[in-house]
């Protein structure tokens, strides 16, 4: 309680307690300083008057809330409206994995990264809605946001994908239920019989290490904070046809509405 009280609420309220306990600011464009003696007085004041009216904590926190929360909507509603402009790099950038009917008429892409639990977690709605859309399109964008193991499972599935064995590798580090390692990644990829020598070949590959720079440039492009992100649309979206995005995991319903919507 004193922590947070000193760490989050003193900072609003020390400038104005500080002018009981400061020198006089000099006319000039010296700044007052505070010594350490002051400081702990301040800190102190600010400690009893929360002691006093916790609930000022309460409102403090509810006030950061409402503006993250209102931050996020104006990034998601920036995203929205960009979206458009990247209809091509979204849904037809060379390379990436598809899934479902390639020539479907709709077309779900996600960014994900195999260390996502919510990522993890979409896995079985995604097969789920590729069943149960026949016309649908998925495009995958490996998109490794959380450090060097999910930067390698990319470069893995990516490579795995010249060898026509990206949907089952991918499927299979989503759901292996073990914490990923380059190791047992490896040992994904030699269980379902792909060619290791050419996989670590084409893993080093500049082609793959650019498709993934391309990835990360395109999501910072599109200002997204985190993983699974989805983005659905016409797969012939021209620039002025809105492409709905949502960030975050989304069960089965809210995706085929999704869906339905782009028809």
């Amino acid at each position: 309680m004193k922590r947070f009280a000193k760490t989050v609420i003193a900072t609003a309220v020390f400038a104005i307690a500080a002018q009981s306990f400061a020198a006089p600011v000099k006319k000039s464009n010296e700044s007052a300083s505070i010594s350490p003696t002051e400081r702990e007085k301040i800190e102190e004041i600010v400690h009893q008057y929360l002691l006093k009216k916790p609930e000022v904590l309460v409102e403090a926190m509810q006030v950061l809330q409402r503006k993250q929360y209102e931050q996020a909507q104006e990034t998601v509603k920036q995203t929205q409206q960009a979206a458009a402009s990247f209809a091509n790099a979204l849904f037809h950038q060379a390379n990436d994995p598809v899934s479902g009917n390639p020539n479907g008429k709709v077309t779900v892409v996600e960014f994900f990264d195999y260390q996502c639990p919510h990522c993890i977690d979409m896995a079985p709605v995604m097969d789920s809605i590729i069943k149960a859309n026949p016309d649908l399109r998925v495009v995958y964008k490996e998109f490794p946001i959380r450090g060097p193991v999910s930067e390698f499972a990319a470069r893995a599935a990516l490579a795995a994908n010249l060898q026509g064995k990206y949907a089952e590798f991918s499927h299979a580090l989503l759901t292996s239920g073990q914490q990923l390692t380059q190791d047992s990644i490896m040992q994904i990829a030699t269980g379902l019989g792909l060619d290791m020598s050419k996989l670590k070949k084409d893993m080093d590959d500049n082609k793959i290490k650019d498709q993934l720079k391309s990835n990360i440039k395109l999501a910072q492009d599109l200002k997204l904070f985190g993983t699974p992100a989805l983005f659905v649309g016409k797969t012939n979206a021209k620039g002025n046809e809105p492409i709905n995005y949502v960030p975050g995991q989304v069960d089965q319903t809210q995706l085929q509405q999704m869906i339905d919507k782009a028809k």
